[in-house]
């Protein structure tokens, strides 16, 4: 994992093809077994909600980039954060090598430069609890 200016940057290896893998990143009943609840779907310009529980509340987010398999990009606390999150798999030996990148924090704010930090410390669990989650389902 690495933070850069406004940019968290988090990889993985996942041992299960990059179907697999895009299938949980866009099924919101998979998606909310590992992260977050939300009607998510992988069509750009689709608006959805993603719970994230007491502590962060519900997060409105807009899809604004969709390569099957290969590519998703949505706009993430749009009113509040207003980054961007972006997956992208690439198919690596048996598995997927997943790449999180996590754009746009505003550093001038003390709620981005706060937001920059705790979630770069949060991803490498979120994508921990994601190669769990494939795993129960494979």
């Amino acid at each position: 994992m690495t933070t850069e200016n406004d940019t968290i940057t988090c990889e993985k290896h996942l041992p299960h093809p990059p179907a697999a893998v895009w299938k949980a990143l866009t099924d919101p009943e998979l998606h909310a077994r590992w992260w977050a609840a939300g009607d998510i779907r992988p069509v750009v310009g689709h608006r959805f909600t993603l719970d994230m529980g007491n502590n962060f509340g519900h997060q409105a987010c807009e899809v604004t980039e969709v390569d099957t398999e290969r590519l998703l990009a949505y706009r993430f606390a749009e009113g509040t954060l207003d980054t961007t999150i972006t997956w992208t798999l690439h198919p690596q030996d048996a598995g997927t090598r997943l790449v999180l990148t996590h754009t746009g924090f505003d550093l001038n704010s003390p709620m981005g430069r706060q937001a920059l930090a705790g979630m770069g410390k949060g991803w490498p669990h979120v994508l921990d609890n994601l190669d769990a989650a494939l795993a129960r389902t494979a």
